[in-house]
């Protein structure tokens, strides 16, 4: 079923029909809670050699019997890459296990220098580059000109040539994971899943978030594709510093002036989800945001950025010993403050920096709106309102995760297939709840909520 699913026109069908019908029974409201979940990959991660005789293996298998006789004539290791294995040697002796890797990584640089002049085309051209993209990821050239392990991390470091787009990813500082994320969206009244996404496991929860939302930004936006290309991306910068009263208490009599706000679309999420981005786009979609946004903060209690007046008509930042300098500005709209000169001689000096060339402020291109946001975070009636709904969703992510196999652990391999198994479960996730409120069809042929 799986697959035909996957070829089919309409992949997500099942899916979409729980939300049509929770839609139509009116247990689809304007509000969203977005969260993720790690999704543990259904392979085994890869040490560097492992990667590498796996990835040059994948090569050889590919290649048909004239191109194999040539990549085979030019790698000089003796390995025949038969099996996956490991080869014998003193793994504790440290020359042996320097000579190992320096002999496969001559042996894949000797393969994609045969392959260089070629065109490569389907399944030989994706092995190829996946072997330049092991050995690049994870060897550096030495001054005695041989290859050893890079004393890097790479930022997109591909972990297993099985499934080779599954990453290495943090759900916490502390907490780490191999394989991919499930994002997913619901309504915190109903409970229902709206919406699901797959990432690699490296990726950010914001940066699918506008996906997870397509649907109320769609209604915002005249149902017109919701690229963002509607935001001022124009420089916008923190607002004063004294407007911050303000600010908090528009906020509180926004949020208490509960008349006509129960329409109002809202996307609720935790910091991962308060980027300047996400925050001005659902500012621009005219959608309220109940995304936490972190304070600014500085190293040993010295002062924030907040202490700081920055003025977005004049372009000029002040400081709290009353000393201003204007914004050099930057290519993405952001801009720079450096107050060097000034803090020579500052007695604010001790309590602001430490660092010898003075003290620096950025700004950046959505200074502007992280300001407002933060403002009115500060007001009791968004706080109460953040903690009384947020925390929703992980009540259905357990119910997700509920399972080791199809749940929390992936049993498929690459982007495309777990996400589609993760949105099959947010399916049928969702029957089971739609049979809890009562689901029934009515006699006009539509769907009611009876519980």
């Amino acid at each position: 079923m799986r697959a035909r699913l996957d070829v089919s026109e309409a992949p997500r069908r099942i899916f979409e029909v729980t939300v049509e019908a929770a839609g139509a029974a009116g247990l689809v409201g304007h509000k969203r809670v977005l969260d993720s979940t790690p999704l543990y990959d259904a392979v085994a991660t890869m040490d560097t050699v492992t990667l590498i005789r796996s990835a040059i293996r994948g090569l050889l298998k590919v290649a048909d019997a004239g191109l194999e006789a040539e990549l085979r004539s030019v790698m000089t290791s003796g390995d025949d890459y038969a099996s996956s294995s490991k080869p014998h040697i003193d793994w504790d002796d440290t020359e042996a296990r320097a000579a190992l890797i320096d002999s496969r990584a001559r042996d894949a640089y000797a393969c994609l220098a045969h392959l260089d002049s070629r065109e490569l085309v389907g399944e030989v051209a994706d092995a190829a580059a996946l072997v330049a993209t092991v050995v690049g990821q994870d060897l550096e050239e030495s001054t005695d000109a041989t290859f050893r392990i890079a004393r890097r991390v790479a930022k997109d470091r591909v972990i297993s040539t099985v499934d080779p787009q599954a990453r290495h990813g943090h759900k916490t500082a502390a907490r780490g994971f191999d394989g991919y994320k499930g994002h997913a969206a619901t309504d915190p009244d109903s409970e229902i899943i709206t919406n699901t996404k797959v990432t690699p496991g490296n990726a950010g929860d914001a940066s699918v978030a506008e996906d997870l939302i397509e649907d109320l930004l769609a209604d915002a936006d005249g149902d017109d594709e919701a690229t963002g290309d509607d935001i001022d991306e124009g420089p916008q910068f923190e607002m004063p510093a004294d407007l911050y009263d303000d600010l908090i208490a528009e906020a509180a009599a926004a949020a208490d002036a509960a008349e006509g706000m129960a329409a109002q679309p809202t996307v609720y999420g935790d910091a991962a989800y308060g980027t300047g981005g996400f925050q001005s786009r659902l500012e621009g979609a005219g959608i309220a945001s109940g995304c936490k946004t972190q304070p600014p903060s500085a190293v040993g209690g010295r002062y924030t950025k907040d202490r700081f007046a920055i003025d977005l008509d004049a372009a000029t930042v002040t400081c709290p010993n009353s000393v201003t300098v204007s914004i050099r500005p930057h290519s993405d709209g952001g801009g720079t403050a450096s107050f060097a000169g000034a803090c020579a001689t500052c007695p604010l000096r001790g309590e602001c920096t430490t660092s010898a060339s003075g003290r620096t402020i950025s700004v950046g291109p959505h200074e502007a709106t992280l300001a407002s946001v933060r403002a009115a975070q500060a007001a009791p009636a968004w706080k109460a309102d953040y903690r009384a709904t947020r925390p929703k969703v992980e009540r259905k992510l357990g119910h997700l995760m509920r399972r080791k196999h199809g749940g929390r652990r992936a049993r498929v391999r690459g982007t495309r297939k777990v996400d589609a198994d993760f949105n099959l479960l947010a399916a049928a996730v969702n029957l089971a709840r739609l049979a809890v409120l009562g689901l029934a069809s009515t006699t006009a042929g539509g769907w009611a909520a009876t519980a």
